[in-house]
C-alpha cells in the first residue's frame, strides 16, 4: 500500500503545479468558462491517478521485462539475434508509449488530418527499433558513444536541408516525446541487462547509458524520411475549434474512453505476448515472479487508460485556451514569462528527474549535489520554454536557429567530459520532456501559436518538446566538467 501512496505523490507532484497555476491564470489574466474548468479538474485528476497506476504498473512490469530480455539477448552471444530482438523489442514498446501517441494525436488534429496518428506512431517507432539495435551493438562491441552521436547527428543534419519545414519541429519533438515514461525505464533496464555480462564493470557502468540517445535519434531520422519521401510540403496547422468548445462536461470521456482502450490493448498486447513466449523458452520465472508482472501489465493497461482519457478530454483543450488568451494579451512579455514558469515548474515536479538527480550524486560520490542539478535543470528547462515562446511572437525565427547551436555545443562537450556524463546527459533529455511537457505545455504553445499573427500552429506551435530536451544535454555536461575539475583538484591535492 505504501508504494501506491508513493506513486500517488509522485503523479500529484507533476500535475498539482500546473493545476495551481491554471487556477492563479483563471482568477487574473486567462479565465475560463465553468465547464472547461470542471472538464480540466477531472482531467486533472484522471491523469493523477492514471499516472500513478502506470507507473506502479512500469515498476512491476516493463522493468523487469526489460531486463530479463537484456540479459536473455547477450547470453546468446550472436549479433545477429541481438540485432533482430532489439528491433522487434524497440518497435513494440516504442508503439506502446503514451508520450508518443499523446504527440500524434496533436499532430493529427493540427494537421487536419494531413498527416495521420497512426503513422507518426508507426513511422517513429521503426526508427526507434532500428537505431536501438544499433545502440545494443555498439554495448556488445565497446563503441565510444560520442562517434556514434557524431555520426548520427551528422545524419540528421543532412537529411534537415532536405525536410520540409512544416516537419522539422514534429521530427525533433517525435525525439523527446518517444523517450517517455514507457520506453525509458524499458531501454534502461535493456541496456543495464546487456551491459552487466561485461567482465569489466567500469566499462558496464558507462555503457548502462546512452541507449535512451541513440534510440531517440531514430525518431527524428524517421520522420525526417518521412518528410523527404513523401515531399511533404504546404501543409499548414490550426486547432479545430470543436475541439476547444464542448458543451458537455462528461461527453469528452466517455468518448474518448472505448477509443483510448481499445488502441491500448493493441498497443500493449505484443508486449505480453512476446513476455509470453520468452518465459516458455528463456525466463522460466517462478509463478510468483510471472504473476506480478501480469499484475504489473494490467496495471500499466488501466493507468494508460486513465492518463490519456484525462489528457484527451478535459488537460490539453485548457493548455490550448490558455495559451490563445494569454498570447492575445497586449503585453506579450506576460507570455514569455509565464512560459519560464511552466519550464520551471514542470521540471521541479518531474518524479523522473528526481531520480536523475539522485543517480548523478551517488555516481559522483556526492561531489555534485542533487539540489545543484536540479537548480540547473529547472532554470535551463524555464528558459528553453520562454525561448519557444519567443520563436511564436516571432515567426521569423526558427526551430533549427536554437537547435543548431544548441547539439554542435553539446557535441562538442562530448570530447571533454568524462563518457559517464556524456551518457547521463544525453539520456536524460527523455527525463526532463516528460508527461506534463507532452501535454499541457505542448497544448500552451500551439494555442499561442493559434493566435499570433503570422505564426502557424505545425511550424512554430511544435518543437517545445525537442528544446526541453536538449537543454539537459549541455546542463549535464557542463556539470560533469565541473566534476572533472573537481577531481582533478582533488588528485592534486593528494599529490601534494
Amino acid at each position: 500500500m505504501s508504494v501506491i501512496f508513493q506513486k500517488l505523490k509522485e503523479a500529484a507532484l507533476s500535475v498539482v503545479p500546473i493545476i495551481l497555476l491554471v487556477l492563479f491564470l483563471n482568477f487574473t489574466v486567462s479565465p475560463l468558462e465553468i465547464k472547461q474548468l470542471i472538464r480540466f479538474l477531472i482531467g486533472a485528476l484522471l491523469i493523477i491517478f492514471g499516472l500513478s497506476i502506470f507507473l506502479l504498473g512500469v515498476e512491476l512490469s516493463i522493468d523487469k521485462i526489460g531486463r530479463h530480455m537484456g540479459s536473455t539477448i547477450a547470453k546468446s552471444n550472436r549479433v545477429w539475434i541481438v540485432v533482430v530482438v532489439g528491433i522487434l523489442l524497440g518497435f513494440i514498446i516504442s508503439v506502446a508509449e503514451p508520450d508518443l501517441h499523446i504527440l500524434a494525436g496533436q499532430v493529427d488534429v493540427v494537421s487536419g488530418g494531413h498527416v495521420s496518428k497512426s503513422s507518426i506512431v508507426v513511422i517513429v517507432s521503426i526508427g526507434v527499433a532500428l537505431l536501438l539495435s544499433l545502440g545494443l551493438v555498439r554495448i556488445i562491441y565497446n563503441i565510444a558513444l560520442q562517434k556514434i552521436l557524431i555520426i548520427l547527428y551528422g545524419v540528421i543534419l543532412i537529411l534537415a536541408i532536405f525536410t520540409s519545414p512544416e516537419f522539422m519541429p514534429i521530427s525533433f519533438d517525435a525525439s523527446g516525446a518517444t523517450t517517455g515514461a514507457l520506453t525509458v525505464p524499458f531501454i534502461l533496464a535493456l541496456a543495464l541487462g546487456v551491459s552487466q555480462l561485461k567482465k569489466d564493470s567500469k566499462a558496464s557502468e558507462t555503457d548502462s547509458f546512452g541507449l535512451v540517445a541513440i534510440a531517440s535519434t531514430g525518431a527524428i531520422i524517421s520522420v525526417m524520411a518521412m518528410s523527404i519521401i513523401n515531399k511533404a510540403n504546404k501543409i499548414t496547422g490550426s486547432l479545430e475549434s470543436s475541439k476547444l468548445n464542448s458543451d458537455s462536461i462528461i461527453n469528452p470521456f466517455v468518448h474518448e474512453l472505448p477509443k483510448i482502450s481499445f488502441e491500448i490493448i493493441i498497443a500493449l498486447l505484443p508486449i505480453l505476448v512476446l513476455f509470453l513466449i520468452f518465459q516458455k523458452t528463456s525466463f522460466k520465472l517462478p509463478k510468483h515472479e510471472k504473476a506480478r508482472i501480469l499484475i504489473g501489465l494490467l496495471y500499466t493497461f488501466i493507468g494508460l487508460v486513465l492518463l490519456l482519457t484525462g489528457v484527451n478530454a478535459g488537460f490539453m483543450e485548457v493548455g490550448a485556451i490558455v495559451g490563445f488568451k494569454i498570447a492575445a494579451l497586449d503585453n506579450k512579455a506576460l507570455l514569455i514569462a509565464i512560459g519560464f514558469i511552466m519550464g520551471l515548474l514542470t521540471i521541479l515536479a518531474e518524479p523522473a528527474v528526481f531520480v536523475l538527480t539522485n543517480q548523478i550524486e551517488n555516481v559522483t560520490s556526492g561531489y555534485v549535489k542533487r539540489k545543484t542539478v536540479l537548480a540547473a535543470l529547472s532554470i535551463g528547462v524555464g528558459v528553453s520554454v520562454a525561448l519557444s515562446m519567443i520563436r511564436i511572437l516571432i515567426p521569423e525565427l526558427k526551430l533549427w536557429h536554437y537547435l543548431l547551436p544548441g547539439y554542435a555545443i553539446a557535441l562538442v562537450l562530448t570530447y571533454f567530459v568524462p563518457k559517464l556524463f556524456v551518457g547521463i546527459a544525453f539520456d536524460s533529455g527523455g527525463v526532463a520532456s516528460g508527461p506534463m511537457t507532452a501535454t499541457f505545455i505542448l497544448a500552451f504553445a500551439q494555442g499561442a501559436a493559434d493566435c499570433i499573427e503570422g505564426a502557424d500552429v505545425l511550424l512554430d506551435g511544435f518543437g517545445i518538446i525537442s528544446m526541453v530536451a536538449l537543454t539537459p544535454l549541455i546542463t549535464l555536461q557542463i556539470l560533469g566538467l565541473i566534476y572533472k575539475a573537481k577531481s582533478r583538484k582533488g588528485e592534486l591535492e593528494n599529490e601534494l
